[in-house]
């Protein structure tokens, strides 16, 4: 296989304040839990586990000018990525409150500086990356109104030129709003990522080869991620190929999926088929959920 190249990441960069619950909320009243603050955001933890791979990434993103993101910044230098971000007075950095039990997680947002993120730095720090070769875009930043703008130049500028181009579908929820709106902002791209609730927004309640066929009409390339259940690929050309996920105990899913994309996209873009990125895609989301926090242990 060939050697990855730069991969440009535009998303978000968050603060987790993550609750691992000892038992279901009791609402109303007191669930004991453990509690921790750490660096999130979807683009950036993705930004984190590819680094953590020894890909050469940069992160595109917006942070207030605040204390809290001087920290986010500054963990994500340590580790690797090279952080084009934006600093924006008047604006929290955004914070996340993650409710994590049982395999599952709610989370609780606020969008902060995020939403002031700009298509103007997008262009800026495409400019300075003249060695990147991906763009990969949380879709965060499409489901934002406030960021759209910088969501959809960075694809357009991706295209003019010529970098290959994924997105993750981001979360259930906010696409359910925007409606069929989104399909037309990432028609075209090289790879859709999604898990299967934003698959059934996106592609209704098919089966998950079905709904990655589907959405092929949108993506050349659409993976459907199932949890426990494995992954599957489906490219417009007719490959379909499964995976299951590696057997682990499960402590806390906060960024599986950020770590999924990572380790597919490097093995991907170094030349490798379908069935090995889809496995090395599936040994770090498997690893991402066995430790607590969103980031590869440090």
């Amino acid at each position: 296989m060939s050697a990855t190249p730069r991969i440009v990441v535009v998303g978000d960069v968050i603060t987790d304040v993550l609750a691992v619950l000892s038992g279901p909320l009791a609402t109303g009243s007191d669930t004991a839990a453990g509690i921790r603050f750490s660096g999130g955001g979807q683009a950036a933890n993705t930004a984190a586990w590819l680094a953590g791979q020894g890909a050469a990434v940069t992160l595109v993103a917006a942070v207030g000018d605040d204390e809290t993101g001087r920290e986010r910044v500054a963990e994500l230098t340590r580790i690797g990525v090279d952080c084009a971000v934006e600093r924006h007075e008047g604006y929290p950095t955004g914070t996340v409150i993650v409710l994590a039990h049982d395999g599952e997680r709610t989370m609780i947002s606020q969008r902060g500086a995020n939403l002031r993120l700009t298509a103007a730095h997008v262009d800026a720090a495409l400019a300075a990356a003249p060695d990147a070769g991906h763009l990969h875009l949380s879709a965060y930043t499409l489901l934002d109104v406030g960021s759209r703008g910088a969501g959809l130049r960075a694809l357009a500028t991706a295209r003019e030129r010529g970098l290959t181009v994924s997105v993750d579908a981001a979360s259930a929820a906010p696409l359910r709003r925007v409606g069929g709106a989104f399909l037309t902002w990432v028609r075209d791209v090289d790879l859709l990522l999604v898990n299967t609730d934003e698959a059934t927004v996106l592609a209704g309640g098919l089966d998950p080869a079905a709904q990655a066929r589907a959405l092929t009409a949108v993506a050349h390339r659409v993976v459907v991620k199932r949890g426990a259940a494995g992954a599957v690929w489906v490219e417009r050309g007719g490959v379909v190929e499964f995976a299951p996920a590696p057997g682990v105990d499960v402590v806390d899913v906060t960024g599986a999926g950020d770590a999924f994309a990572a380790g597919l996209l490097t093995a991907w873009l170094a030349g490798a088929d379908p069935r090995a990125a889809l496995a090395r895609a599936g040994d770090l989301g498997a690893l991402a959920v066995t430790t607590v926090g969103a980031r590869p242990a440090p």
